[in-house]
């Protein structure tokens, strides 16, 4: 059985029950629900909100370098410091947080394996009291560009014919019959469909029941039954770029591919974009 290509980008929950409470070691939880945070998390764990801190709510953008350094600083994170992620949804926006972080440079980041779901179905504890966290002094990096895709980028490679491009929405949102998921109708664009060329492969697919990622081998017969194997540039897009940030996650620390983009603009941009090309 293959390994994981990088494997301490992720942690199972023993090591964080082991390991959370470390001087150097900082658990931070970032949710799909905004407020599951707050009816429990494990101890010492900072929340995130993504809504209002791993975004730029008036101009659609990531955070700031700035920004970023201020989200960190305000968390207890140094430059070196173990950074651990979780949420829920199987890590969805965890995922987000560590494309982020890695966008601006941090080395130490990892995913706990299963997430918040896993930790609860363990029975291990949790608790509704804020840590006592505090402040530090961090430096970001300028922004990695080449683990980031946006629209002229993919447009030539479209035009070009000279990518591999991996749509990890719903079966329902690549045909087109939905612009969005229906929890989020407000989200959506002006068109459905996909972008040419591009192979579904939803997201929840790298997952295992209880939430934890699949073996690299069962990884790799997934991606590479589907055209995505590594021998060429890779962009992953989903809607609004949470659920392709989790398999570019998957592609990049499990299978090791060097050559993925996440394309954060993802459809409600593409299919929103006067002229742009669309298949149902």
């Amino acid at each position: 059985m293959a390994d994981y290509a990088h494997p301490n980008s992720l942690v199972d929950t023993q090591w964080v029950a082991d390991h959370g409470s470390d001087a150097n070691v900082r658990l931070i939880e970032v949710d799909v629900d905004t407020s599951s945070y707050e009816q429990g998390h494990i101890a010492g764990a900072v929340g995130w909100n993504w809504q209002s801190q791993l975004q730029q709510t008036v101009r659609r953008d990531l955070i700031s370098k700035a920004e970023m350094e201020e989200l960190l600083g305000s968390s207890g994170v140094s430059n070196d410091t173990t950074v651990v992620l979780y949420g829920d949804n199987s890590n969805w926006f965890a995922c987000w947080a560590f494309w982020q972080m890695k966008y601006y440079g941090h080395n130490d980041v990892r995913i706990m394996n299963g997430g918040r779901a896993k930790w609860e179905a363990e029975d291990r504890p949790m608790t509704t009291d804020a840590p006592s966290v505090a402040a530090a002094s961090y430096s970001a990096k300028d922004p990695d560009e080449s683990i980031r895709a946006y629209r002229d980028q993919v447009l030539a490679s479209v035009n070009a014919g000279n990518i591999a491009l991996v749509d990890v929405r719903s079966p329902d949102e690549f045909s087109g019959a939905l612009l969005a998921p229906p929890a989020a109708p407000q989200e959506g664009s002006q068109r459905g469909g996909h972008i040419p060329g591009a192979a579904s492969v939803p997201w929840a697919q790298a997952t295992n029941e209880d939430g934890t990622f699949k073996s690299a081998d069962d990884l790799q017969a997934l991606y590479g039954g589907r055209g995505v194997d590594g021998s060429r540039d890779t962009v992953a897009y989903c809607r609004i770029g949470e659920r392709s940030s989790h398999t570019w996650f998957v592609l990049t620390q499990l299978l090791g591919y060097s050559n993925v983009r996440n394309y954060d603009g993802s459809w409600t941009e593409w299919g929103s974009i006067v002229g742009a090309p669309i298949e149902k």
